[in-house]
């Protein structure tokens, strides 16, 4: 089985910053594709950005440029870097990991995290 803990949500004002971490614990051999996705009251699940085996990272469009990925050589600790907040994206934000194919779909992901809450006000 597989753990993963967010932290590093909050509150911040239109144009702050937040950094968000994700720690992956229990049986984590072979969970490579690791992702952020956010889900706001009333709205689906929708991806933010996800990192492969590779590292190699994709982004949605409305985060290009303002948020960045990242996660540790051990491939344990995931990251979400948000600069130039704003206030559509407040939301709930969840971690997710697989063994499988990387991409942005939440069907593809067996392990999920509790998420943190991000409310950005304008």
């Amino acid at each position: 089985q597989v753990q993963l803990v967010e932290s590093g949500g909050g509150s911040a004002q239109a144009g702050g910053s937040l950094r968000l971490s994700c720690a992956a614990s229990g049986y984590t051999y072979g969970i490579y594709c690791m992702a952020w996705f956010r889900q706001a009251p009333g709205k689906e699940r929708e991806g933010v950005a996800h990192i492969d085996a590779l590292d190699r990272t994709t982004y949605v469009d409305f985060v290009k440029g303002r948020f960045t990925l990242s996660r540790d050589s051990a491939k344990n600790n995931l990251y979400l870097q948000m600069n130039s907040l704003k206030p559509e994206d407040t939301a709930m934000y969840y971690c997710a990991a697989d063994r499988g194919d990387c991409s942005g779909d939440h069907r593809n992901f067996a392990y999920w995290g509790q998420g943190t809450q991000v409310t950005v006000s304008s």
